[in-house]
């Protein structure tokens, strides 16, 4: 088995003796080591919350110096993720600390979910963090075998070239206690940087919306709610080294602000698993933008979160 860079082992490592501050509440755990890559890529992620016709803007101007992704047809697509995580919310608690070093451990299904059987291919995927670099390795498996090593905790047949991998997932469940949490899901449409800005993708995801039980894919009436105003689309841009000035140009035109949000972390709140963290996003604060407006935005009532339910499926 391969290890981690002895930077990347020191930040585990860090993150384990903070956590260990706090183990009456999360209970002692041991570090994880890691195994070679497989299907692995790194990059940096610039994440910003835009209105959806705005996003729709940006996305036509955008056309104009990047590709549609092949993958992408008109409308998008949809990205399903069952996201697994200990009893005390272990992953969720690394992204709220900021720790230099976090992962966490997902089942993800492009397309639509009405047709989903156990022949379906999925992604099993840890995504990790180390520093600002974000990179994900993941191996695609029919979605029978991904429950059965995930759900199932065994180990499930795979090529040599896969071993070490499934070892790494099955290792990081036992270990850890992990079990399903939180399903999220998406229209996501994509864009892909041509010539110089080969390493360049932009992605635009909206209708965010998720659960927090009845974690099969193909169950019937799931009943999902949003866990994000549906009239906000997430922005990110994803690159491998440095951002173009074109597209940073871009943002400031239009006044693009960054924020740190996390889909995971923001279902987690939506459904009341944890605290609500300062980076949740709350519909009172991004209302929608209207010609006229009955009160002012200070003085906008919260909304209910069951109006976040509707035509949320």
């Amino acid at each position: 088995m391969v290890f981690l860079s002895k930077a990347a082992t020191a930040y585990e490592g860090r993150a384990d003796d903070a956590r260990a501050d706090d183990s009456g509440a999360r209970g002692s755990e041991e570090p994880l080591h890691v195994a070679s890559r497989l299907h692995a890529f790194n990059r940096f992620e610039l994440k910003y919350l835009v209105p959806v016709e705005q996003a729709a803007e940006i996305r036509d101007e955008l056309a104009e110096r990047m590709d549609r992704d092949l993958h992408s047809p008109v409308g998008g697509y949809g990205v399903w993720s069952l996201y697994y995580d200990t009893p005390q919310l272990r992953f969720y608690w690394e992204k709220i600390e900021g720790l230099k070093f976090r992962r966490k451990l997902r089942i993800r299904h492009y397309g639509n979910l009405d047709q989903v059987t156990d022949d379906s291919p999925v992604c099993v995927e840890i995504k990790q963090r180390v520093n600002r670099v974000t990179q994900k390795r993941r191996v695609t498996l029919p979605y029978g075998t991904a429950r059965r090593l995930c759900d199932g905790r065994e180990m499930v047949d795979h090529s040599a070239k896969e071993g070490a991998f499934i070892q790494e997932v099955l290792e990081l469940i036992v270990r850890l206690n992990l079990q399903p949490t939180a399903i999220t899901g998406y229209q996501r449409e994509a864009l892909v940087g041509r010539d110089a800005d080969t390493g360049l993708r932009v992605t635009f995801d909206r209708r965010v919306r998720g659960r927090d039980r009845d974690f099969h894919f193909g169950i019937q009436t799931p009943e999902n709610r949003f866990t994000i105003p549906p009239h906000l689309s997430v922005m990110e841009i994803k690159v491998n080294e440095r951002t173009p000035h074109w597209i940073t140009d871009l943002a400031a035109r239009r006044n693009l602000n960054l924020v740190r949000i996390s889909k995971y972390v923001q279902s987690i709140e939506a459904f009341g698993l944890a605290p609500r963290s300062v980076f949740h996003i709350n519909e009172a604060d991004w209302p929608p933008l209207t010609p006229t407006e009955e009160q002012p935005h200070q003085q906008r009532p919260a909304q209910h979160d069951a109006s976040l339910k509707v035509g949320a499926q």
